[in-house]
């Protein structure tokens, strides 16, 4: 069993009898005490990412009395973020996220400090910018900005908890090299760019969020307090379909490369420059979700169907035309349609060769529905018939 840290942070002053009266049901939790109350009260907590995460771990991190919380975040509040980012409002949606929730903060404890870091986390910054903190809590939604604050934490020998969310699955963990592995000890190397899905095309149950956001912030609780145990070595994983919970240990890896500086992490995770022109020059992919919004407004779109008969007669997205991939490959040209074209298949194997292709031939505005018609079905069952 791994020795527990001492406590991250030394405490404050003695607090105001306001603020005993404020956090007395914390207080008097058996062994926490005023002094882990003092310890909260002068930690800087480093929080990547207002989003998912980032808007349901911040207010509980305000709610147990965190004195200075940095709120990195360079993103906006868009409609689609408020089913699951439940700190921002449809009032918010335009402003910057860590705007919106520093409001959520100072409505919370307004003797909570806040700290806005508006620009893109780097190489360059991320150092100087997590000097100034005990500890930093990743929530972030991408490979490169993960592995930038794992790198980063090790280098600047703070703590990092770490969680991760997609569809109806999470993960929460602990990396702190002075005491345990960390996450390059668990994730080695990243996934490869094409294999990557993101909440927009994958989706994520909104009160997963809640789930790992509680648990994340818990970590944090512990670390600057120094009661419980830390998930050191461990990975909490949820299922919020089956509602259970599972743990999963790992150690150092004994002959990993050493962390001695940040590097280019857009590279390191396979969205170097050539990767992103090759991007902006494929085809890109729609949602379900986007698909039936676009149809319920009225767009107009072209739907092509690119399987064969056989799959087309068990079930196709209504008012779509069937041009089966060989065809198309052979030279046959679909109808002209009015608006873009969304191209599809069984899952999206052949539709995203069927787009190319497409687009080849001079049809500019062509995407292709991810996950194929297996997606759309689940999504909007009704628009599929047999």
């Amino acid at each position: 069993m791994r020795a527990r840290p001492a406590p991250l942070v030394e405490p404050s002053a003695p607090l105001a009898p306001e603020r005993i009266a404020r956090f007395s049901r914390q207080i008097m939790l058996p062994g926490f005490g005023e002094l882990a109350q003092r310890r909260l009260a002068a930690a800087r907590v480093l929080v990547v990412g207002a989003g998912g995460l980032g808007s349901a771990l911040v207010p509980s991190l305000a709610g147990a009395g965190v004195g200075t919380l940095g709120l990195a975040d360079d993103d906006i509040v868009e409609l689609s973020n408020l089913h699951r980012q439940v700190s921002h409002g449809v009032a918010d949606i335009g402003r910057l996220k860590v705007d919106s929730l520093a409001d959520t903060v100072a409505a919370i404890d307004p003797e909570c400090r806040v700290v806005r870091h508006t620009e893109r986390l780097s190489a360059a910054n991320m150092r100087d910018i997590l000097a100034g903190y005990d500890l930093v809590v990743d929530g972030s939604d991408n490979f490169p900005t993960r592995y930038l604050t794992s790198d980063a934490a090790v280098l600047e020998r703070k703590p990092l908890v770490w969680g991760a969310i997609l569809r109806y699955h999470g993960q929460v963990g602990l990396s702190w090299h002075e005491h345990g592995p960390t996450y390059r000890d668990l994730f080695p190397l990243p996934p490869a760019p094409d294999e990557v899905l993101s909440c927009e095309l994958g989706g994520v149950l909104p009160t997963l969020c809640a789930t790992v956001g509680a648990l994340m912030a818990g970590e944090v609780v512990k670390l600057i307090t120094g009661i419980g145990e830390p998930l050191l070595g461990r990975v909490t994983t949820v299922d919020a379909l089956s509602g259970r919970s599972r743990e999963i240990e790992y150690e150092a890896i004994a002959d990993a490369p050493a962390i001695t500086s940040l590097v280019d992490y857009e590279l390191f995770c396979g969205v170097d420059d050539a990767a992103a022109q090759a991007a902006a020059a494929s085809v890109p992919p729609i949602s379900s979700a986007e698909l039936l919004r676009r149809l319920r407004s009225g767009e107009p779109m072209h739907l092509i169907d690119v399987r064969e008969p056989a799959e087309a007669a068990l079930r196709r997205i209504s008012g779509s035309e069937l041009v089966p991939l060989g065809e198309l490959v052979g030279g046959a040209v679909p109808d002209a349609g009015e608006g873009a074209i969304v191209v599809y298949c069984e899952f999206d194997v052949r539709s995203r060769r069927a787009a190319r292709l497409l687009r080849e031939l001079g049809h500019a505005d062509v995407v292709y529905l991810a996950g194929g018609i297996d997606a759309f079905s689940s999504v909007a069952g009704e628009l599929v018939h047999r």
